[in-house]
């Protein structure tokens, strides 16, 4: 079973050769990698979030499996969901699913279960792959959408994730696949998104969580990225460093309603 793209010509090119270009853009240069235990990385179109996506996942070093997080935009399937039985096809070619790590975060999760509904149209995972295969050819991944609940709830989830990367005992690096701040003044925006950022910064989930609700930030992946925050923590994380930001003001030109972009490394 395959896994068709849904945004494919849309958020980015449609012709692997077209793709390799747009991509080829984004990617700076040879530089240093962190070994990643957790990844923030934007999922919008590549001509907005592309900058800040290139940046972030050319930090890390290639690992043979991700677990990549993302929210659910369109409400459909189980609110944590995971497609373990399919491979996903993008431009580049189809990306197998490591169904043995997927298998062990079933185990020891008591809220993520199998489901390819809540991944048919949903973007913020499909979008990370092209960037991922242009970078590291051979890989396999885990896609969890991850949808709104309780805060314990998602620590409690990313430290059962914790404990089954342990029992899988091969390197991993989590990706939460999230935008920030929403359609507001690009000073409103980068104000408000400062604010969640230094709580990642400070691997503070409660925190993280606490600055979302108080400065009511739209950023449409917390959930993930709290889940992602505490997998980390409970991996042994002490490091953090903010790669890049920008919003789509800063591509598009347009700085009276903004998207912002966060790339952030946790090592």
């Amino acid at each position: 079973m395959i896994r068709k793209p849904v945004v494919a010509g849309q958020f980015y090119a449609a012709n692997a050769d077209c793709l390799r270009r747009e991509i080829a853009g984004l990617v700076p240069g040879a530089k240093n990698t962190v070994d990643a235990i957790g990844v923030v990385s934007p999922h919008a179109g590549y001509a907005a979030s592309g900058p800040v996506a290139g940046d972030v996942l050319s930090a890390i070093k290639p690992k043979p499996t991700y677990l990549i997080l993302g929210p659910n935009h369109t409400g459909l399937g189980k609110p944590f969901g995971m497609d373990i039985k399919r491979a996903w096809e993008t431009p580049f070619g189809t990306v197998e699913t490591d169904r043995s790590l997927g298998g062990a975060i079933l185990d020891k999760s008591d809220y993520i279960e199998e489901d390819t509904l809540c991944h048919d149209y949903e973007h913020s995972i499909e979008v990370v792959l092209p960037f991922l295969q242009y970078l590291n050819q051979d890989f396999k991944f885990v896609p969890i959408v991850v949808g709104s609940s309780r805060d314990a709830l998602y620590e409690k989830t990313g430290k059962e994730i914790a404990e089954a990367i342990k029992a899988f005992n091969k390197p991993v690096t989590i990706i939460a696949s999230s935008d920030m701040t929403h359609y507001e003044p690009y000073a409103s925006a980068k104000k408000k998104d400062m604010k969640a950022i230094a709580r990642i910064l400070d691997l503070d989930v409660t925190g993280f969580l606490k600055a979302i609700r108080d400065n009511d930030i739209s950023m449409c992946g917390f959930a993930p990225t709290a889940v992602m925050i505490a997998a980390a923590v409970a991996l042994g994380a002490k490091k953090v460093e903010l790669i890049k930001y920008n919003t789509s003001g800063d591509t598009v030109g347009d700085y009276s309603s903004v998207v912002g972009y966060a790339g952030i490394v946790i090592s």
